[in-house]
């Protein structure tokens, strides 16, 4: 795999003329499309500022790119913290086409992105469903080991819907979309994960398939119920009968092991982050932690990240962390716990006292004494409202209880 993304951008760089103009990105908005599974196409709006800066847009989500480097007629763009990457090379009218790569896990997405094209979805037909309000969802129904939960939570005006999956581990991002006629279809591109939901619905139901990238595919199934509550996020993970603290030893950027035990984190409220450079989800939670951190770790609070990668070096795995951290200026410790893999069956090994590791972000609260107090599963991102609000006022509330003790 690793010759095919070799021979891939060495066609783009070679396959130009000497002759041929260098062209880059014109200012503006375009429409990009990854080609998924069943023909499908999974699109998402950028738009361009500056040759070497843009903007990718999600519904509310807005992320800006300026990592965007030229090589004769070729283009390459990095998203932001995130590992993947596009690579392409210009066509006419401004178009570009090739590919989304994400090396660490061998993947290869075929894309295209057209000049002055706005819309998002092009509806065939007005709509005539509306998918506003809460929808009890089952992914994977009824296949063994694969089902799961989630709230559905959707706000349409006219044909455009925004919205989102809440799962029991996090959420699938800001979704924006359209409904055609009675067709749902809703997409996320973040640098890391790129998501697409069609459906067919009814007034009371909906029924479909869930796309990431051209590797995975699965169906769901919905029904309203504005009542519909996910189990609570504080009761998924927790010790093992025997164990009522958290032992760990993992190296910082420096090769310097650290624990819980070291001089730093006495009598201190201790928030232990479970995450990975590659999650969306770890890194809305990093945003919120490094803010609340920097408000309040002169009254004796104390985060640490124990970041579980899958790069296949750990060269490649610091390089990931450092990149993250210098992005939204972390100054808190994240020291590597594993890589080469970000499976949980290997991550709860290295953490034995848990009952498993369900979720990637998932933290766990340590009280001045060094005992665990509480393990919140997941983390409901800005995209979620009102949760997410929710999340911040008893998360601040909880880590002020502690310090009071």
């Amino acid at each position: 795999m690793r010759y095919i993304f070799t021979c891939l951008i060495a066609i783009m760089l070679f396959s130009c003329t000497d002759e041929k103009k260098q062209e880059t990105l014109k200012t503006g908005t375009y429409r990009a499309v990854l080609e998924v599974q069943d023909k499908e196409e999974l699109p998402f709006i950028f738009e361009v500022e500056s040759p070497t800066k843009l903007k990718i847009f999600n519904a509310e989500e807005v992320i800006e790119v300026d990592e965007v480097e030229y090589r004769n007629d070729s283009i390459f763009i990095k998203a932001p913290v995130f590992e993947g990457y596009f690579a392409g090379v210009f066509e006419d009218d401004f178009a570009i086409k090739g590919t989304f790569i994400k090396e660490s896990l061998d993947r290869v997405v075929p894309f295209y992105a057209q000049y002055e094209r706005l819309e998002r979805f092009y509806a065939s037909n007005s709509a005539n469903k509306s998918v506003t309000g809460i929808w009890e969802t089952v992914f994977s129904k009824g296949i063994e080991g694969e089902e799961y939960i989630a709230k559905g939570i959707f706000k349409q005006e006219g044909d455009k819907v925004t919205g989102t999956f809440r799962t029991t581990t996090g959420d699938y991002r800001y979704l924006e979309g359209v409904m055609d006629g009675n067709k749902l279809k809703l997409s996320t591109f973040d640098g890391a994960h790129a998501f697409l939901f069609t459906a067919i619905v009814t007034d009371s139901t909906m029924e479909g398939s869930f796309y990431s990238g051209n590797h995975w595919k699965e169906p769901f199934v919905a029904k309203r119920n504005e009542a519909y509550e996910l189990p609570s996020a504080n009761d998924l993970t927790f010790l093992k009968d025997g164990y009522d603290s958290l032992e760990f030893s993992f190296p910082d950027e420096n090769g310097n092991m650290v624990s819980l035990n070291d001089e730093r984190f006495e009598n201190k409220v201790v928030i232990v982050q479970i995450m990975g450079t590659w999650c969306p989800n770890c890194l809305d939670e990093s945003k919120y932690y490094t803010k609340f951190y920097q408000a309040n770790a002169e009254r004796g609070v104390e985060i640490v990240a124990l970041a579980f990668e899958y790069a296949k070096t750990e060269e490649k795995a610091f390089n990931s962390i450092n990149r993250l951290r210098e992005k939204l200026n972390i100054s808190y410790p994240i020291l590597l716990a594993q890589y080469g893999t970000s499976d949980k069956a290997k991550a709860q090994e290295k953490l034995p006292m848990l009952n498993h590791v369900l979720s990637y972000p998932t933290s766990i609260f340590v009280d001045k004494t060094g005992k665990v107090r509480k393990i919140h599963t997941g983390f409901n991102g800005p995209a979620t409202g009102k949760k997410y609000e929710d999340f911040k006022t008893e998360f601040e509330g909880f880590i002020d209880a502690l310090l009071a003790e």
